[in-house]
């Protein structure tokens, strides 16, 4: 070979090493680029990525709350793995501990943050909706105009006149974002996967899911004592049976607007009340408020006795009572000596 030939195969020898040089250099600097922003022991912090949001505007954003060191290295990531149009919106929990590439696996598989209420057995439709409200998962406003229309609940599936007593018990992981529908559906389907394994013996007992469930809202209301439930469930059926009236303080107090507290005379009078068991001899037009699984299953399977009255022993237990001189003896000794001591 010539020197000539020598000298270019030389030169086109360097180039290629420069730019093998430059490369690696540039794949280093990517990487470090991608490495986790903060130290292993760095907080999580809330982040929300807005629907419609583009892949460069949530970048530009991470970098600008220090959750990654280089936006233009988050997009050049995405892009090489074809995820630069797959973010879900929501929001997430996220650190800086993590590198670029676990926080865009994150917004990539959409695993937003989940967001834990409680809901015990015996809210009506407005506590329920505060509850969910304290974390921002609904509106609580808008949560109760939507579980009081008819309308939303024939179309979940449930037997109405609303929502009340369907939106089941229970604790919930829920992510911020959901539509009213959206929540209160995932609130419902879970009262109708218990209804579905009671509904063979309701069907059995002659009761449908309204009657089923409007009973069990009154029992669930009417004792804190789990022991209790079969038995006051066992008394009500017994007292219907007789066509006795229910003659039941929790559902009276349902049907009164902005009640205070205090359940007076004239309230038990009231005739005007579709809710007031002391004059309706029947059950009231739906639930009072939502009841729980094992309710539920009292009333399906009440506690087989010969009770018709009870009345609180102030222990949040209650005793009952086959006859009505026997009951008024029990509300004597329980109810009206603690208004007299009271009253000393």
């Amino acid at each position: 070979m010539s020197r000539t030939g020598k000298t270019v195969v030389y030169a086109l020898a360097g180039l290629a090493l420069v730019a093998a040089l430059a490369a690696g250099a540039a794949a280093l600097a990517l990487r470090g680029a991608l490495e986790p922003a903060g130290a292993a022991d760095a907080e999580p912090v809330l982040f929300e990525v807005p629907r419609g949001t583009s892949l460069s505007a949530v970048a530009r954003r991470l970098e600008g709350q220090g959750l990654i060191r280089d936006a233009r290295a988050l997009g050049l990531l995405a892009r090489w793995r074809g995820q630069a149009e797959r973010l879900h919106a929501g929001e997430y929990e996220l650190t800086a501990a993590a590198s670029a590439g676990e926080i865009l696996d994150t917004l990539v598989a959409g695993k937003v943050k989940h967001w834990e209420v409680a809901l015990p057995e015996g809210l009506r439709i407005e506590d329920i909706a505060a509850r969910l409200a304290e974390p921002g998962l609904v509106n609580a406003d808008a949560f109760i105009a939507f579980a009081w229309d008819p309308a939303n609940a024939e179309s979940l599936g449930v037997a109405g006149p609303t929502l009340e007593g369907y939106l089941f018990p229970e604790t919930y992981r829920l992510p911020r974002g959901l539509s009213t529908r959206e929540v209160a559906k995932t609130l419902v389907d879970h009262f109708l996967q218990v209804w579905n394994t009671l509904e063979p013996l309701a069907r059995e007992q002659g009761m449908d899911m309204r009657e089923v469930t409007t009973l069990a809202s009154i029992v669930e209301k009417e004792t804190g004592a789990a022991p209790e439930r079969p038995l006051i469930a066992g008394v009500f059926h017994n007292r219907l049976k007789r066509g006795m009236r229910l003659e039941s303080d929790p559902t009276t107090i349902y049907g009164i607007q902005d009640f205070d507290g205090n359940l007076t005379r004239a309230h038990l009078e009231d005739g005007r009340n579709v809710y007031n068991t002391y004059k309706i001899p029947a059950l009231p037009p739906g639930p009072i408020a939502s009841p729980g699984a094992a309710a539920l299953r009292a009333v399906l399977e009440p506690a087989p006795t010969n009770f018709l009255f009870f009345v609180s022993r102030n222990d949040g237990t209650h005793i009952f009572a086959r006859s009505y001189a026997e009951h008024e003896q029990n509300v004597d000794r329980y109810q009206r000596s603690k208004r007299r001591k009271k009253s000393k």
